[in-house]
Protein backbone atom coordinates (compact mmCIF):
# COMPACT_ATOMS: atom_id res chain seq x y z
CA UNK A 1 0.00 0.00 0.00
CA UNK A 2 1.21 3.59 -0.59
CA UNK A 3 1.43 5.97 1.30
CA UNK A 4 1.93 10.02 1.50
CA UNK A 5 4.23 12.24 3.32
CA UNK A 6 2.85 16.06 2.54
CA UNK A 7 4.65 19.37 3.28
CA UNK A 8 2.18 22.07 3.37
CA UNK A 9 5.80 24.66 3.37
CA UNK A 10 7.36 22.93 0.63
CA UNK A 11 4.74 21.98 -1.59
CA UNK A 12 6.43 19.15 -1.95
CA UNK A 13 5.34 15.65 -1.69
CA UNK A 14 6.76 12.20 -0.85
CA UNK A 15 5.06 8.91 -2.03
CA UNK A 16 6.29 5.61 0.40
CA UNK A 17 5.89 1.74 -0.37
CA UNK A 18 7.22 -1.20 2.22
CA UNK A 19 7.70 -4.02 0.17
CA UNK A 20 7.22 -7.57 2.63
CA UNK A 21 10.69 -7.77 2.94
CA UNK A 22 10.93 -4.85 4.37
CA UNK A 23 12.50 -2.59 1.95
CA UNK A 24 11.22 0.87 2.05
CA UNK A 25 10.82 2.84 -0.82
CA UNK A 26 10.17 6.94 -1.58
CA UNK A 27 9.78 8.35 -4.19
CA UNK A 28 9.72 12.39 -4.55
CA UNK A 29 8.36 13.38 -7.90
CA UNK A 30 9.29 16.61 -9.49
CA UNK A 31 7.31 17.61 -12.57
CA UNK A 32 9.20 18.64 -15.67
CA UNK A 33 12.75 17.80 -14.32
CA UNK A 34 15.03 16.30 -16.83
CA UNK A 35 17.24 14.57 -14.46
CA UNK A 36 16.11 12.10 -12.54
CA UNK A 37 18.10 10.40 -9.56
CA UNK A 38 18.45 7.46 -7.36
CA UNK A 39 19.66 5.89 -4.21
CA UNK A 40 19.99 2.71 -2.98
CA UNK A 41 21.52 2.55 0.43
CA UNK A 42 22.08 0.77 3.69
CA UNK A 43 22.68 1.64 7.01
CA UNK A 44 25.83 0.66 7.40
CA UNK A 45 29.56 2.74 7.42
CA UNK A 46 33.14 2.80 8.32
CA UNK A 47 32.22 2.95 12.47
CA UNK A 48 30.20 -0.47 12.24
CA UNK A 49 32.61 -2.96 12.87
CA UNK A 50 31.66 -4.99 15.81
CA UNK A 51 28.37 -6.51 16.33
CA UNK A 52 25.91 -8.85 17.50
CA UNK A 53 23.82 -10.81 14.67
CA UNK A 54 20.31 -12.13 15.96
CA UNK A 55 20.66 -15.23 16.99
CA UNK A 56 24.18 -15.16 17.58
CA UNK A 57 25.37 -14.08 20.86
CA UNK A 58 29.18 -13.88 20.13
CA UNK A 59 30.24 -10.38 18.89
CA UNK A 60 31.26 -10.22 15.19
CA UNK A 61 34.55 -7.81 15.09
CA UNK A 62 36.01 -7.78 11.91
CA UNK A 63 38.98 -5.05 10.42
CA UNK A 64 38.37 -1.21 10.19
CA UNK A 65 37.49 -0.04 6.54
CA UNK A 66 36.01 -3.17 5.65
CA UNK A 67 32.29 -1.29 5.18
CA UNK A 68 34.47 0.90 2.23
CA UNK A 69 35.98 -2.22 0.81
CA UNK A 70 32.56 -4.07 0.10
CA UNK A 71 31.20 -0.50 -1.81
CA UNK A 72 34.44 -1.04 -3.99
CA UNK A 73 33.94 -4.71 -4.52
CA UNK A 74 30.11 -4.32 -5.57
CA UNK A 75 31.55 -2.67 -8.57
CA UNK A 76 33.15 -5.84 -9.86
CA UNK A 77 31.55 -8.29 -11.59
CA UNK A 78 32.12 -11.43 -12.81
CA UNK A 79 30.20 -10.65 -16.58
CA UNK A 80 30.33 -6.90 -17.58
CA UNK A 81 31.94 -4.54 -15.36
CA UNK A 82 29.04 -2.37 -13.33
CA UNK A 83 30.93 1.69 -15.12
CA UNK A 84 30.05 -0.37 -18.59
CA UNK A 85 26.35 -0.87 -18.05
CA UNK A 86 25.53 2.22 -16.96
CA UNK A 87 27.77 3.81 -19.16
CA UNK A 88 26.25 1.87 -22.32
CA UNK A 89 22.49 4.03 -21.04
CA UNK A 90 24.37 7.61 -21.27
CA UNK A 91 24.22 7.87 -17.26
CA UNK A 92 26.28 8.41 -14.19
CA UNK A 93 26.50 5.95 -11.25
CA UNK A 94 28.68 6.58 -8.24
CA UNK A 95 29.25 5.31 -4.72
CA UNK A 96 29.85 6.51 -1.25
CA UNK A 97 30.86 5.37 2.30
CA UNK A 98 31.10 7.51 5.15
CA UNK A 99 30.60 7.02 9.19
CA UNK A 100 27.10 5.54 9.09
CA UNK A 101 26.08 4.45 5.55
CA UNK A 102 26.99 3.10 2.27
CA UNK A 103 24.98 4.42 -0.56
CA UNK A 104 25.13 3.66 -4.47
CA UNK A 105 23.48 6.18 -6.58
CA UNK A 106 22.58 7.25 -10.51
CA UNK A 107 21.76 10.12 -12.75
CA UNK A 108 20.14 10.01 -16.01
CA UNK A 109 17.97 11.79 -18.31
CA UNK A 110 16.68 9.07 -20.31
CA UNK A 111 16.04 5.22 -19.58
CA UNK A 112 15.31 5.52 -16.37
CA UNK A 113 13.59 2.57 -15.40
CA UNK A 114 16.67 0.36 -17.13
CA UNK A 115 19.05 2.20 -15.15
CA UNK A 116 16.91 1.50 -12.03
CA UNK A 117 16.94 -2.22 -12.58
CA UNK A 118 20.85 -1.90 -12.92
CA UNK A 119 21.34 -0.24 -9.74
CA UNK A 120 18.79 -2.66 -7.73
CA UNK A 121 20.64 -6.10 -9.45
CA UNK A 122 24.47 -5.02 -8.63
CA UNK A 123 23.72 -3.95 -4.99
CA UNK A 124 22.60 -7.25 -4.53
CA UNK A 125 24.97 -8.79 -6.62
CA UNK A 126 28.29 -9.23 -4.79
CA UNK A 127 31.11 -11.40 -6.96
CA UNK A 128 34.00 -11.98 -4.37
CA UNK A 129 37.02 -14.24 -4.83
CA UNK A 130 39.88 -14.85 -2.90
CA UNK A 131 42.11 -13.32 -5.40
CA UNK A 132 39.58 -10.51 -6.56
CA UNK A 133 39.91 -9.77 -2.99
CA UNK A 134 43.40 -9.65 -2.99
CA UNK A 135 44.35 -7.90 -5.51
CA UNK A 136 41.68 -4.49 -4.25
CA UNK A 137 43.73 -4.60 -1.25
CA UNK A 138 46.96 -3.05 -3.52
CA UNK A 139 43.80 -0.57 -5.11
CA UNK A 140 42.73 0.75 -1.58
CA UNK A 141 46.21 0.54 -0.30
CA UNK A 142 47.09 3.01 -3.33
CA UNK A 143 44.04 5.35 -1.99
CA UNK A 144 44.95 5.46 1.79
CA UNK A 145 48.42 6.49 0.97
CA UNK A 146 47.04 9.31 -1.08
CA UNK A 147 44.71 10.29 1.40
CA UNK A 148 48.17 10.20 3.55
CA UNK A 149 49.64 13.22 1.54
CA UNK A 150 46.07 15.60 1.47
CA UNK A 151 46.68 18.19 4.22
CA UNK A 152 42.50 18.93 3.95
CA UNK A 153 42.25 14.86 4.70
CA UNK A 154 45.11 14.70 7.21
CA UNK A 155 43.93 18.02 9.17
CA UNK A 156 40.53 16.60 9.32
CA UNK A 157 41.19 13.18 10.73
CA UNK A 158 44.15 14.27 12.96
CA UNK A 159 41.52 16.50 15.03
CA UNK A 160 39.20 13.41 15.05
CA UNK A 161 41.83 11.78 16.44
CA UNK A 162 42.65 14.42 19.28
CA UNK A 163 38.54 14.68 19.89
CA UNK A 164 37.79 11.00 20.34
CA UNK A 165 39.54 8.74 22.80
CA UNK A 166 37.76 5.44 21.62
CA UNK A 167 35.05 6.17 19.43
CA UNK A 168 35.51 4.53 15.75
CA UNK A 169 34.52 7.78 13.93
CA UNK A 170 38.09 8.90 14.64
CA UNK A 171 39.66 6.11 11.77
CA UNK A 172 39.69 6.37 8.42
CA UNK A 173 36.62 5.66 6.56
CA UNK A 174 38.75 3.51 4.21
CA UNK A 175 40.70 1.91 7.31
CA UNK A 176 44.18 1.14 7.67
CA UNK A 177 47.11 -0.13 5.48
CA UNK A 178 47.67 -2.94 8.13
CA UNK A 179 43.66 -3.14 8.61
CA UNK A 180 42.91 -3.53 5.11
CA UNK A 181 45.23 -6.22 4.21
CA UNK A 182 43.43 -8.47 7.42
CA UNK A 183 40.63 -8.31 5.26
CA UNK A 184 39.02 -11.52 3.84
CA UNK A 185 36.48 -12.93 1.73
CA UNK A 186 34.77 -14.71 4.39
CA UNK A 187 34.49 -11.44 6.61
CA UNK A 188 33.08 -9.65 3.60
CA UNK A 189 30.17 -12.03 2.71
CA UNK A 190 29.57 -12.27 6.51
CA UNK A 191 29.17 -8.21 6.79
CA UNK A 192 27.32 -8.61 3.32
CA UNK A 193 25.28 -10.69 4.61
CA UNK A 194 24.40 -8.56 7.75
CA UNK A 195 23.63 -5.18 6.67
CA UNK A 196 23.08 -5.36 2.74
CA UNK A 197 19.21 -6.93 3.81
CA UNK A 198 15.77 -5.13 3.15
CA UNK A 199 15.36 -4.15 6.56
CA UNK A 200 18.35 -2.24 6.77
CA UNK A 201 18.10 -0.27 3.25
CA UNK A 202 16.33 2.34 2.00
CA UNK A 203 14.97 3.44 -2.24
CA UNK A 204 15.17 6.73 -2.93
CA UNK A 205 14.31 8.18 -6.14
CA UNK A 206 13.07 11.94 -7.55
CA UNK A 207 12.58 12.88 -10.53
CA UNK A 208 9.46 13.36 -12.81
CA UNK A 209 9.29 9.31 -13.25
CA UNK A 210 5.86 7.28 -13.20
CA UNK A 211 5.63 5.87 -9.41
CA UNK A 212 3.90 2.44 -10.22
CA UNK A 213 6.52 1.97 -12.54
CA UNK A 214 9.01 2.26 -10.55
CA UNK A 215 7.26 0.20 -7.59
CA UNK A 216 7.36 -2.85 -10.28
CA UNK A 217 10.95 -1.90 -11.68
CA UNK A 218 12.58 -2.49 -8.29
CA UNK A 219 10.26 -5.01 -6.78
CA UNK A 220 10.80 -7.40 -10.25
CA UNK A 221 14.52 -6.58 -9.93
CA UNK A 222 14.78 -8.45 -6.85
CA UNK A 223 16.11 -11.35 -6.06
CA UNK A 224 14.34 -14.58 -4.28
CA UNK A 225 17.85 -14.16 -2.09
CA UNK A 226 17.24 -10.66 -0.82
CA UNK A 227 15.62 -11.66 2.40
CA UNK A 228 15.13 -9.91 6.04
CA UNK A 229 17.07 -10.37 8.61
CA UNK A 230 15.01 -11.51 11.25
CA UNK A 231 15.47 -9.15 14.38
CA UNK A 232 17.74 -6.28 14.52
CA UNK A 233 21.34 -6.00 14.52
CA UNK A 234 23.16 -4.90 17.88
CA UNK A 235 26.01 -2.06 17.20
CA UNK A 236 28.68 -2.18 19.66
CA UNK A 237 30.58 1.43 20.36
CA UNK A 238 33.11 1.74 22.78
CA UNK A 239 32.56 4.00 26.06
CA UNK A 240 33.59 7.25 25.10
CA UNK A 241 34.44 9.97 27.80
CA UNK A 242 32.69 13.49 27.50
CA UNK A 243 36.45 15.03 27.59
CA UNK A 244 38.51 15.54 24.67
CA UNK A 245 42.08 13.47 23.97
CA UNK A 246 44.38 15.90 23.32
CA UNK A 247 43.95 19.67 22.97
CA UNK A 248 46.05 20.12 19.88
CA UNK A 249 47.52 18.09 17.36
CA UNK A 250 50.06 19.01 15.04
CA UNK A 251 51.53 17.87 11.83
CA UNK A 252 54.06 19.28 8.96
CA UNK A 253 53.36 18.42 5.23
CA UNK A 254 54.33 20.11 2.06
CA UNK A 255 51.71 22.86 2.18
CA UNK A 256 52.24 26.87 1.51
CA UNK A 257 50.42 28.21 4.51
CA UNK A 258 49.16 26.70 7.50
CA UNK A 259 46.23 25.11 7.95
CA UNK A 260 43.67 24.45 10.95
CA UNK A 261 40.56 22.97 11.89
CA UNK A 262 39.14 23.92 15.60
CA UNK A 263 36.85 21.05 16.74
CA UNK A 264 33.91 21.33 19.40
CA UNK A 265 33.02 17.76 21.23
CA UNK A 266 29.17 16.89 21.67
CA UNK A 267 28.35 16.10 25.01
CA UNK A 268 25.03 14.73 25.10
CA UNK A 269 24.60 12.15 22.70
CA UNK A 270 22.08 9.34 22.08
CA UNK A 271 19.09 11.46 21.84
CA UNK A 272 15.46 10.91 20.39
CA UNK A 273 15.35 11.46 16.83
CA UNK A 274 13.45 14.94 17.16
CA UNK A 275 15.76 16.53 19.32
CA UNK A 276 18.93 14.91 17.15
CA UNK A 277 17.15 17.35 14.45
CA UNK A 278 16.65 19.93 16.66
CA UNK A 279 20.41 20.06 18.18
CA UNK A 280 21.86 19.80 14.74
CA UNK A 281 19.38 22.88 13.15
CA UNK A 282 20.46 24.66 16.08
CA UNK A 283 24.18 24.64 15.75
CA UNK A 284 24.42 25.02 12.21
CA UNK A 285 22.70 28.33 12.88
CA UNK A 286 25.22 29.29 15.55
CA UNK A 287 27.82 28.46 12.85
CA UNK A 288 26.44 30.75 10.74
CA UNK A 289 25.73 33.55 13.19
CA UNK A 290 28.91 33.32 14.96
CA UNK A 291 31.61 32.08 12.39
CA UNK A 292 30.08 32.79 8.88
CA UNK A 293 30.80 35.56 6.05
CA UNK A 294 28.61 38.19 7.83
CA UNK A 295 29.49 37.73 11.24
CA UNK A 296 31.96 40.37 12.84
CA UNK A 297 34.58 37.60 13.54
CA UNK A 298 34.78 36.29 9.90
CA UNK A 299 35.05 40.14 9.50
CA UNK A 300 37.79 41.00 11.83
CA UNK A 301 40.04 37.73 10.75
CA UNK A 302 39.47 38.67 7.17
CA UNK A 303 40.60 42.29 7.64
CA UNK A 304 43.47 41.27 9.63
CA UNK A 305 45.09 39.32 6.86
CA UNK A 306 44.29 35.71 9.08
CA UNK A 307 42.19 34.04 7.17
CA UNK A 308 41.09 33.62 3.21
CA UNK A 309 37.80 32.65 1.27
CA UNK A 310 38.57 28.94 2.54
CA UNK A 311 37.37 29.79 6.15
CA UNK A 312 34.10 27.62 7.04
CA UNK A 313 32.53 25.87 9.14
CA UNK A 314 30.22 22.72 9.49
CA UNK A 315 28.44 20.33 11.75
CA UNK A 316 28.74 16.43 11.98
CA UNK A 317 26.71 14.13 14.13
CA UNK A 318 24.99 10.95 14.28
CA UNK A 319 23.22 8.83 17.19
CA UNK A 320 26.55 8.00 19.01
CA UNK A 321 29.10 11.38 18.31
CA UNK A 322 28.64 14.60 16.76
CA UNK A 323 31.04 17.41 16.43
CA UNK A 324 31.28 21.49 15.39
CA UNK A 325 34.74 22.35 13.25
CA UNK A 326 35.57 25.41 12.22
CA UNK A 327 38.41 25.36 9.58
CA UNK A 328 41.12 27.28 6.84
CA UNK A 329 43.95 28.53 5.90
CA UNK A 330 46.31 31.15 8.00
CA UNK A 331 49.74 32.47 8.44
CA UNK A 332 48.90 32.33 12.10
CA UNK A 333 46.44 29.33 13.13
CA UNK A 334 47.34 29.95 16.50
CA UNK A 335 46.47 33.63 16.79
CA UNK A 336 42.87 32.45 15.25
CA UNK A 337 42.25 30.10 18.12
CA UNK A 338 43.20 32.94 20.96
CA UNK A 339 40.88 34.98 18.77
CA UNK A 340 37.98 32.83 18.44
CA UNK A 341 38.09 31.61 22.40
CA UNK A 342 37.66 35.20 23.52
CA UNK A 343 35.00 35.91 20.94
CA UNK A 344 32.94 32.63 22.35
CA UNK A 345 33.82 33.84 26.03
CA UNK A 346 32.23 37.62 24.94
CA UNK A 347 28.86 36.00 23.58
CA UNK A 348 28.45 33.93 26.68
CA UNK A 349 29.03 36.90 28.58
CA UNK A 350 26.74 39.28 26.43
CA UNK A 351 24.39 36.80 24.65
CA UNK A 352 23.74 36.39 20.98
CA UNK A 353 22.38 39.22 18.80
CA UNK A 354 19.18 39.06 18.35
CA UNK A 355 19.03 40.79 14.94
CA UNK A 356 21.89 38.11 14.17
CA UNK A 357 20.03 35.44 15.01
CA UNK A 358 16.50 36.36 12.90
CA UNK A 359 18.75 37.57 10.02
CA UNK A 360 20.21 33.98 9.59
CA UNK A 361 17.12 32.06 10.30
CA UNK A 362 15.14 33.39 7.68
CA UNK A 363 18.57 33.43 5.79
CA UNK A 364 18.57 29.26 6.66
CA UNK A 365 14.57 28.76 5.40
CA UNK A 366 15.48 30.43 2.45
CA UNK A 367 18.52 28.34 1.49
CA UNK A 368 16.98 25.29 2.65
CA UNK A 369 13.79 25.70 0.27
CA UNK A 370 15.86 26.92 -2.54
CA UNK A 371 17.61 23.10 -2.25
CA UNK A 372 14.73 21.61 -3.41
CA UNK A 373 15.51 22.36 -6.96
CA UNK A 374 18.35 19.91 -6.63
CA UNK A 375 17.55 16.24 -7.50
CA UNK A 376 20.89 15.80 -5.80
CA UNK A 377 20.29 17.22 -2.52
CA UNK A 378 16.79 15.69 -2.15
CA UNK A 379 18.23 12.60 -2.50
CA UNK A 380 21.63 12.53 -0.72
CA UNK A 381 19.93 14.21 2.68
CA UNK A 382 16.52 12.53 2.44
CA UNK A 383 18.69 9.45 2.64
CA UNK A 384 21.01 10.58 5.06
CA UNK A 385 18.19 11.84 8.04
CA UNK A 386 16.25 8.83 6.71
CA UNK A 387 18.81 6.26 8.22
CA UNK A 388 19.10 8.93 11.21
CA UNK A 389 15.44 8.07 12.14
CA UNK A 390 14.60 11.23 11.11
CA UNK A 391 12.02 12.92 8.23
CA UNK A 392 13.79 15.86 6.12
CA UNK A 393 10.29 17.15 5.67
CA UNK A 394 10.07 17.68 9.74
CA UNK A 395 13.52 20.08 9.30
CA UNK A 396 11.63 23.06 7.85
CA UNK A 397 9.41 22.86 10.79
CA UNK A 398 11.82 23.04 13.04
CA UNK A 399 13.65 25.31 11.34
CA UNK A 400 10.67 27.67 11.35
CA UNK A 401 9.78 26.88 15.20
CA UNK A 402 13.09 27.73 16.11
CA UNK A 403 13.89 30.59 18.80
CA UNK A 404 16.57 32.49 20.14
CA UNK A 405 16.41 31.20 23.75
CA UNK A 406 17.11 27.08 22.92
CA UNK A 407 19.99 28.64 20.55
CA UNK A 408 21.57 30.47 23.22
CA UNK A 409 21.46 27.29 25.70
CA UNK A 410 22.94 25.34 22.58
CA UNK A 411 25.83 27.70 22.18
CA UNK A 412 26.44 27.94 26.23
CA UNK A 413 25.98 24.14 26.49
CA UNK A 414 28.36 22.94 22.80
CA UNK A 415 31.03 25.37 22.24
CA UNK A 416 32.98 24.30 25.62
CA UNK A 417 36.59 25.81 25.20
CA UNK A 418 37.54 22.68 27.42
CA UNK A 419 36.34 20.48 25.01
CA UNK A 420 37.80 22.13 21.83
CA UNK A 421 40.89 20.82 19.84
CA UNK A 422 43.03 22.49 17.39
CA UNK A 423 44.12 20.47 14.46
CA UNK A 424 47.55 22.05 12.45
CA UNK A 425 49.23 21.24 9.26
CA UNK A 426 52.17 23.79 9.21
CA UNK A 427 54.79 23.67 5.94
CA UNK A 428 57.47 21.47 6.81
CA UNK A 429 60.12 24.18 5.41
Amino acid sequence: MEREIYSDILKEKIYFRKLDNGLEIFILPKKGYTKKFAIFGTRYGSIDNRFIIPGEKKVTDVPQGIAHFLEHKLFESEEEGVFARFSKLGSNVNAYTNFNSTCYLFSCTDKFHENLSILIDFVQSPYLTDENVEKEKGIIEQEIRMYEDNPNWKVFFNGLKAMYHNHPVKIDIAGTVDSIYRITKDELYRCYNSFYVPNNMVVFVVGDVDREKTYSTIEESLKSTYKKLEGEIERILPHEPIDVREKSIEEKLSVSMSLFNISFKNTDNFLEEKELLRRDIETKVILDMVFGKSSRLYKRLYEDGLINENFESEYTFDVSYGHSIIGGESKDPNRIYDILCQEIKSIKRDGLNREDFERIKKKSIGQHISSYNSVEFIANTFTSYYFKGINLFDYIIELQNLDLERVSERFNNHFDLDKSVLSLINPNN
